[in-house]
């Protein structure tokens, strides 16, 4: 009555019924048990009692890989691991602190069904993962961005159902035509509406503290010594550097700017230079000092120039097979700096933001590096 048939990774037993003509499968593996139940001519009933799977889009968001870097560390004897948070479902890190900011914001009433969620996003990644908890949630979204972001953002944006506004880049924060002040006039000016305001939020760098922080630190087993990361609003670099020093105070935190940012020289001069200058690498970098960024957690800057980023995100795709966008690749190039001194029984954790998708009309687009002068 129990014929038995074989499987790679399970036994399979099935019972014939002569009088209802169908047959059951009882499939018992180390995963558990499912039960197929096949009735005449096609039709197949499924059920599993041990089935994996997250309930909405939101739950994938976390627990990315680190990766070793074997080719672009050669002369290099520390350890250089890479984080690679493009593996997101909203493609950035910036999910982390979209879903923060959003959970934040229900739970306190600040964002109730049926509003509008705003925000100036500066390289298109935070309004990608605001869109997508949005288009789950039942949230309208507009976000302003400065118009020297890839085409592949805009699209990305409006593909979630967004509303998307485009900002002059070379012109000063205040200025009432950025993207910044644009933001916060239709934050004014539309009703029940949610100002999302990453670079002020608490809810960014705590994103950090909550899950970046507790994840590099459980996969390196506490064995963490540096941690490299680009500075943008400053909240993962900020988040993410307080837990690691709160569980190991050795840790050093390193943040990498690019040239024309003013982060570099307000950090070694506590000064801010009097006018920040454009520069091509989109994500990191800013123009004034945001509230989310928290110096005490960085214990030093290196610069880098938009040839060594964009030319480096050609190298990790070609010799690692890491396609990056140039923020990672700018982080890839300022941690390398740093590596070369070290010893090694170092280990070094880079975060990589992004994915190297959102920029093919750019990066990997060689009309458009030699227009630039990066090739």
């Amino acid at each position: 009555m129990f014929p038995s048939l074989q499987s790679n990774d399970a036994m399979l037993f099935c019972i014939h019924s002569e009088i209802n003509e169908y047959y059951l499968l009882l499939r018992i593996s180390s995963l558990g048990s499912c039960v197929f139940v096949f009735t005449p001519p096609s039709r197949e009933v499924f059920c599993c009692n041990n089935m994996q799977y997250a309930k909405n889009i939101t739950e994938s968001i976390g627990s990315t890989p680190l990766i070793k870097l074997n080719k672009l560390v050669e002369g290099i004897v520390a350890t250089v691991l890479v984080k690679l948070e493009y593996v997101n479902p909203g493609g950035s890190i910036k999910d982390r602190m979209a879903l923060n900011a959003i959970n934040d914001a229900e739970k306190s009433g600040r964002l109730k069904k049926g509003n509008t969620i705003i925000e100036c996003t500066g390289s298109g990644n935070t309004g990608i993962g605001l869109a997508m908890i949005a288009a789950v949630r039942g949230y309208k979204t507009i976000f302003t961005m400065p118009d020297k972001n890839s085409a592949e953002k805009i699209n990305l944006l409006k593909a979630y159902g967004a509303q998307v506004v485009i900002c002059p880049t070379a012109v000063a924060p205040e200025d009432p035509r950025s993207y910044y002040k644009v933001a916060e006039k239709l934050a004014q000016e539309t009703p029940h509406s949610f100002f999302v305001q990453q670079y002020s939020n608490p809810s960014n760098p705590n994103a950090h503290y909550l899950s970046t922080g507790p994840e590099i630190w459980e996969q390196t087993e506490g064995s963490i010594d540096y941690f490299v990361a680009g500075m943008g609003t400053g909240g993962t670099i900020s988040g993410t550097g307080k837990y690691l020093k709160e569980q190991k105070k050795e840790v050093k935190t390193i943040g990498v700017d690019p040239i024309g940012s003013l982060y570099y020289d307000y950090y070694h001069t506590k000064k801010t230079v009097d006018a920040a200058k454009t520069y091509l690498i989109e994500g990191i970098g800013e123009d004034f000092i945001p509230g989310t960024i928290n110096f005490s957690y960085i214990d030093d800057v290196v610069r880098v120039t938009d040839k060594e980023a964009y030319q480096m995100a050609r190298r990790l795709a070609r010799e690692e097979g890491i396609l990056v966008g140039s923020s990672s690749a700018a982080a890839v190039v300022g941690a390398l700096h740093v590596a070369k001194r070290l010893s090694e029984d170092t280990i070094m954790v880079v975060l990589l933001p992004d994915s190297g998708r959102n920029y093919l009309s750019k990066i990997f687009n060689d009309e458009w590096m030699k227009e630039k002068n990066l090739l």
